[in-house]
């Protein structure tokens, strides 16, 4: 039996989470999948046309599928924002993709070109929210901003909060960016 095209695209991007690009082999994704290789290009030319595929996966994952859940999930616009983030940058399968492909596009111009496409349909989302109680141009960019800056930056800093979680600073900071009243009590 072969092994579907998906499950080399899932894998693929399993190894790209885990070890980065360099880590995407055919070689090395066959033995994982416990298959040869050789039904590896009966769906893909070479590594690089997985590559692509594995990018068009993410992109439809992080972005697509994040907005049409989002939608049918419903809310206010600042709560829609809320949930892409969560679905986006809090879950065990988006976030270590996204920030592996981060690093891959300091070194690719192509990948990097995909990343700044998914990352303005993020920052539109966010600027569309925040213009809804701020009527300054240059804050709703700024409060944008900052919003995505903590969404990713969050991952990648390893300061303690005394006396608080990460996740109540992070919450607390997203009320403030979004101009809503504290969501946890500790902060009312």
């Amino acid at each position: 039996m072969r092994t579907p095209r998906e499950t080399w695209v899932e894998e693929g991007l399993r190894a790209l989470a885990e070890g980065g690009v360099d880590a995407v082999r055919v070689e090395s994704l066959a033995k994982a999948l416990g298959v040869t290789k050789g039904g590896f290009y009966g769906y893909f030319a070479d590594r690089d046309a997985l590559l692509t595929e594995m990018l068009d996966t993410w992109e439809r994952e992080s972005v697509d599928d994040v907005l049409d859940r989002v939608e049918r999930e419903g809310g206010d616009v600042l709560d829609k924002v809320r949930l892409a983030g969560q679905l986006t940058f809090a879950g065990d399968r988006l976030l270590p993709i996204d920030l592996a492909i981060r690093d891959w596009a300091r070194r690719d111009q192509a990948v990097a070109e995909r990343l700044r496409r998914v990352d303005n349909r993020r920052m539109q989302l966010l600027r569309d929210a925040i213009s809804t109680f701020c009527p300054d141009p240059d804050e709703v960019e700024a409060r944008s901003l900052l919003a995505f800056g903590a969404a990713i930056g969050s991952h990648l800093i390893a300061a303690d909060h005394p006396g608080r979680t990460r996740a109540q600073v992070i919450a607390r900071a997203g009320d403030l960016i979004l101009n809503r009243p504290p969501s946890n009590p500790r902060y009312r």
